[in-house]
């Protein structure tokens, strides 16, 4: 037993183990402090570079909160939307898809929105000499394989086969037709030499350095391409998620949008 009043007797690297213990646990805490509240959004993977750029500048604008992105093709996400994968926020490339989610009521009420468009572009490798001059072009021999994004569900795919159908092309290339899981998987294919043509969306292009385009599609000969963005109902983070939505629709996410090469819809009000 101590005497009273007698010195406590001091342990050896007490006081250096304590203040470990400190900072372990203040840097824990700071770390959760840190990144307080997390958005999952499920995206087009074509948005893919744009939203990373604008998730950048949103995130400095609002300390703590950090954008998860699952970026695959509109008809996988909203498979895992409707299978109950947590998301707050789906970013469509096509309208179809979303009004599969809205007509199951996975929408919440009053958030969605047509931001963007896009345009249909014919690539070919960048050390390729196949040329075309238009798309009929595709029929020639020298066109093996092409590569569209899966044709009967993803929307690039369902672009491209909307297109050369109007052309009175599908029937005679679809021998030729290459399915890919999405746009940048078709967009990959052309680029390693896989095949010798792709369809792909004109802002895919644009962001790779080892295709070049071949054909581009002219606007009144494509067909309508729209990116709708909604906040979903099951959000946990309602008013954080159509926060977000708002900013896509701002000027500074809508510069960044068109330098990627979208096309911005009006304004809708």
């Amino acid at each position: 037993m101590r005497r009273s009043g007698s010195t406590p007797r001091k342990v050896p690297g007490a006081s250096l183990w304590i203040a470990a213990l400190v900072a372990l646990f203040g840097g824990v805490a700071g770390s959760r402090a840190a990144v307080a509240e997390e958005l999952a959004v499920f995206a087009a993977a074509s948005l893919t570079e744009a939203l990373q750029e604008i998730a950048a500048v949103y995130e400095q604008q609002q300390p703590g909160l950090h954008l998860d992105f699952n970026f695959a093709a509109s008809s996988s996400l909203a498979r895992q939307i409707q299978e109950g994968a947590p998301a707050d926020v789906f970013f469509s490339a096509d309208e179809a898809k979303m009004d599969g989610l809205e007509k199951k009521g996975l929408l919440s009420s009053g958030t969605r929105r047509s931001l963007l468009s896009n345009s249909l572009v014919i690539v070919v490798h960048r050390d390729s000499r196949l040329s075309l001059r238009r798309p009929a072009d595709l029929l020639d021999a020298k066109f093996g394989h092409i590569a569209l994004a899966e044709p009967q569900t993803v929307p690039a795919g369902i672009y491209a086969k909307e297109y050369l159908k109007k052309q009175g092309l599908w029937g005679k290339v679809i021998d030729k037709v290459v399915p890919t899981e999405n746009v940048r998987a078709a967009l990959a294919a052309v680029e390693s030499g896989n095949v010798d043509a792709g369809i792909v969306y004109k802002t895919d292009a644009s962001i790779s350095k080892n295709v070049r385009v071949a054909y581009e599609v002219p606007a009144g000969e494509g067909p309508p391409i729209s990116y709708p963005v909604a906040v979903l109902k099951d959000s946990r983070q309602i008013e954080s998620a159509k926060r977000l939505v708002e900013f896509f629709e701002s000027e500074a996410a809508l510069a960044i949008f068109r330098r990627y090469g979208f096309l911005v819809a009006a304004p809708q009000r």
